[in-house]
């Protein structure tokens, strides 16, 4: 982060009796802005956003059960739905609606979801790269198929060991080969805040394996788009031209909003915000702005 900016308070909520972490940013007179990050990230993932807009909103940062330093779930997978629950109780615990919020991946699907329960809740939505899904949420194979896949995927991972680094240098030299965007501060900052040092001496990273792991049923394309049509908010949706997310597709999401725009910033990649960080806090101005 920029030395000399502001920085955050570490804070705890629960949900489902998980004790979850989130970070406030101060500023508790201004606007509610709540960033919402991606699967196997965690909240640090928008200190760079948060340093520039800190003064003109009150940003919370949380991070979702198994991810950063919130808990991890015991008996349970992680679905859609729970991360939703998180959501919606630390926006009713911290009495933050009506909110803005910017979202990135799987916590932009997570927020369009809420956004579609409550839309009276949402002010204004910024959501990068969170409009798709895995393939198989989309189609419609036999019961048995899901189950057995659910069923064999959860027991590999049960006998997967978390990926231990014998430095965070190591760690890092992952961090950066997973987004060569990245510069190497922010690479390194992203290691740190990831990573927990092992009992040995080694480094893993901070989210669950069991987060590989999603539940054999979720909603499916058709519901999931039903919620879409009840945000009534602006929303602003944002994809990189060098991104996996958006290959190979032809509709534009935001036909499937009542109040919806597409911008797609160039030189960027999956990780939009952290790729070309003042283009995009720019939209994002302009956007909130408007």
């Amino acid at each position: 982060m920029t030395p000399g900016k502001a920085s955050p308070t570490s804070h705890t909520y629960f949900s489902q009796r998980l004790r979850l972490h989130y970070l406030d940013w101060g500023n508790h007179e201004a606007p509610p802005l709540l960033l919402v990050h991606g699967n196997r990230d965690h909240c640090h993932n928008w200190d760079w956003v948060a340093q520039e807009l800190c003064s003109e909103y009150h940003i919370i940062a949380p991070d979702f059960r198994g991810h950063g330093d919130s808990a991890w779930v015991t008996g349970s997978s992680y679905s859609h739905s729970e991360y939703v629950y998180d959501l919606a109780q630390l926006i009713h615990q911290q009495d933050l609606a009506p909110l803005h919020v910017i979202a990135h991946s799987l916590g932009g699907g997570v927020a369009l979801r809420y956004a579609g329960i409550y839309p009276e809740h949402i002010k204004k939505l910024v959501v990068i790269e969170g409009t798709g899904g895995p393939g198989w949420m989309y189609q419609n194979r036999p019961v048995h198929e899901r189950m057995k896949e659910w069923i064999e995927s959860t027991r590999k991972v049960s006998g997967r060991l978390a990926k231990r680094y014998s430095s965070l240098e190591d760690a890092y030299e992952r961090m950066h080969d997973a987004n060569s965007h990245l510069r190497d501060d922010q690479a390194r900052h992203l290691t740190i805040h990831g990573s927990n040092q092992n009992e040995d001496g080694t480094y893993s990273w901070k989210f669950d394996n069991y987060t590989h792991v999603m539940s054999p049923y979720d909603m499916n394309q058709e519901q999931t788009r039903e919620l879409w049509a009840r945000i009534d908010a602006p929303i602003l949706l944002v994809s990189g031209t060098e991104s996996w997310h958006g290959q190979g597709k032809s509709e534009d999401p935001a036909n499937f909003f009542p109040n919806a725009r597409h911008e797609l910033i160039e030189k960027a990649g999956h990780w939009v915000h952290h790729d070309r960080l003042d283009e995009f806090l720019k939209l994002t101005r302009e956007f909130f702005a408007e």
